[in-house]
């Protein structure tokens, strides 16, 4: 393990103008990346800053890993809809790859992933067609939400489709398990076996519906954890979920 090195905040620019955050720390002065990652925070879409991901930032940094941490609009803040949160982390990756690429690291050597909402909104990215390639090669997703939104009793459906801005009959194309197809990311998934937002059942689901596709997903269950548990102090995993990540990260996406 080396020491972590730089810390930045610069921003990128979302649809509507607006700058919006890029929090960047780098391995130690003389230690080029082997890996890198973009990390979009949790929130319900409503709340939440990439402050929240600095420890897993700065402790990734410690291992050879480009972390980066950004914002996007929030609901009632800027973003109308899921929609608008969708492009601005889009637009979060493409700012990602200039800067990764700046040192040294290209696509195949590059993930994206998030907390709650924000790992959803990662997954989401590179998992649904759009004009631009998402240009990452994994995804790490710490206790995501909205895995099997078809799951859901048809008025949470529409409650939820308003809560994020969009009609009740769109919900579906938000639900990640619509969007499982061969040659989706390798992707690691860390969750609690006592979520109280996302069911580990529908995660567990989600996993082997991945699998069955031909594609590669790890799920690590967390015995007794709720959600959030991987921030530090919050049920003492956050060590744990920071070496699984690390591992991860450069038996796939490092540099040789």
């Amino acid at each position: 393990m080396t020491r972590a090195g730089r810390e930045f905040s610069t921003s990128y620019r979302a649809a509507d103008g607006s700058e919006l955050p890029l929090l960047v720390f780098e391995p130690a002065e003389g230690t080029p990346p082997r890996a890198g990652i973009i990390l979009f925070h949790g929130g319900a879409l409503r709340e939440g800053s990439p402050n929240g991901f600095a420890p897993h930032c700065r402790s990734l940094a410690s291992r050879e890993i480009l972390a980066m941490s950004a914002g996007y609009r929030l609901l009632g803040r800027g973003a109308a809809s899921i929609d608008d949160c969708l492009i601005d982390v889009r637009r979060a990756v493409e700012q990602f790859g200039r800067l990764a690429a700046s040192r040294g690291l290209d696509a195949p050597h590059l993930a994206a992933g998030g907390s709650s909402a924000g790992a959803h909104l990662a997954m989401l990215a590179a998992m649904t067609p759009s004009s631009t390639e998402f240009g990452v090669a994994a995804l790490v997703a710490l206790n995501p939400a909205g895995l099997n939104l078809g799951s859901f009793e048809p008025d949470a459906q529409r409650r939820l489709a308003q809560e994020v801005g969009i009609a009740a009959d769109r919900l579906t194309e938000y639900s990640l398990i619509e969007f499982v197809r061969p040659g989706s990311p390798p992707t690691q998934i860390h969750h609690g076996t006592r979520d109280e937002v996302e069911p580990i059942g529908s995660v567990r689901q989600f996993r082997d519906a991945m699998v069955r596709a031909g594609n590669e997903c790890t799920l690590l269950e967390y015995a007794h954890a709720e959600h959030g548990f991987h921030y530090p102090g919050t049920g003492g995993h956050f060590d744990d979920v920071i070496d699984a990540t690390t591992r991860f990260l450069l038996d796939r996406t490092a540099t040789t």
